[in-house]
């Protein structure tokens, strides 16, 4: 079953628009470096360093007032978030100066206020985890992250390049460089807590968004051998068109399982949900014009066109659905 159905002579002049889509593509790469050279990123525990504790509460917990309490302790900012059940926390502290000793006793301090708390509530409080990321742990993540993300786009690039040609795999690294900026310039816009799980979720949107794209270069390779003497701009808008209701199945339904995991879901993966949400919606984006339209721009080996179908027949058969 299709979400999405057009008609088999759907003619939507995709190229067209590519002008105005370049402008915009430039202002979110050009903005999202600005952002990110201006501002930077808000770094959680797993690049910053600082402590993390998972507690149980009895009963189901007032964030506000625990919040209020624990910033009173003078440790700096600290981030409360809800996670599995009602009475679950998540709560982030960032990393104290002094050493080991004072991130124990910044622990302590924090015990000792939730228990306070919750001493007239019958059960006990529940401490799960209490873990402490050092900065030389936090430095290393962070290289480690960076190694992932320039292997993941060089094997992506050394994919496209040996299944299609040159052009097409430059015209995919441009699409991978916009999608990627983009998701990490909205979190430096919106300072969201980025961390491992929001790499994660850049490296997926990455995967995604190159897949996307070699359905329609699929399509306009196949299309480039079968119809020989057609222009290379509308063979794009063919083979977009041919491919348009599968992009928006695709998305939208991906959308649809995102949209559940960020209303119920929970604080503790909403930032990884934001990733996914914007950059699904930014991949879709450019692969229809970002990706395709650049290929205007390169010189094609036209013996590459030559195919299994004849060229007399080639031009006499109607459009494929």
């Amino acid at each position: 079953m299709r979400l999405f159905r057009f008609a088999d002579d759907l003619k939507i002049d995709f190229v067209k628009g590519r002008y105005l889509a370049f402008v915009v593509t430039g202002i979110m790469v050009l903005g999202s470096i600005g952002l990110l050279v201006g501002k930077g990123l808000n770094f959680g525990i797993d690049f910053s360093g600082g402590i993390m504790m998972e507690v149980q509460t009895p009963v189901a917990p007032d964030l506000a007032r625990m919040r209020t309490d624990l910033n009173h302790l003078g440790l700096g900012n600290i981030s409360i978030q809800e996670f599995g059940t009602e009475r679950d926390v998540l709560i982030r502290v960032p990393e104290q100066t002094g050493g080991q000793d004072a991130q124990k006793q910044a622990i302590e301090q924090i015990k000792a206020t939730i228990d306070a708390e919750y001493k007239d509530v019958e059960g006990k409080v529940e401490y799960r985890r209490s873990e402490y990321v050092g900065p030389q742990v936090g430095d290393e993540l962070k290289r480690s992250g960076a190694w992932a993300f320039l292997l993941t786009i060089a094997g992506i690039l050394a994919y496209v390049w040996f299944r299609f040609e040159w052009q097409f795999g430059v015209a995919t690294i441009f699409t991978l460089i916009h999608d990627t900026t983009a998701v990490i310039g909205l979190f430096s816009l919106m300072w969201m807590n980025f961390d491992l799980s929001t790499l994660a979720a850049v490296l997926l949107v990455a995967g995604y968004s190159t897949n996307d794209t070699v359905i329609v270069f699929d399509r306009i390779r196949e299309n480039r051998r079968k119809f020989k003497k057609m222009q290379m701009k509308d063979v794009i808008n063919m083979s977009l068109n041919q491919t348009l209701a599968r992009t928006l199945n695709t998305s939208f339904t991906t959308l649809l399982a995102l949209g559940a995991l960020w209303l119920f879901g929970g604080e503790v993966i909403r930032d990884f949900a934001n990733a996914m949400i914007f950059g699904i919606v930014i991949g879709t984006y450019s692969s229809v014009y970002v990706a395709s339209s650049s290929l205007l721009y390169f010189k094609f080996d036209d013996s590459q066109k030559r195919g299994d179908v004849d060229a007399d027949e080639s031009e006499e058969e109607s459009v494929p659905a």
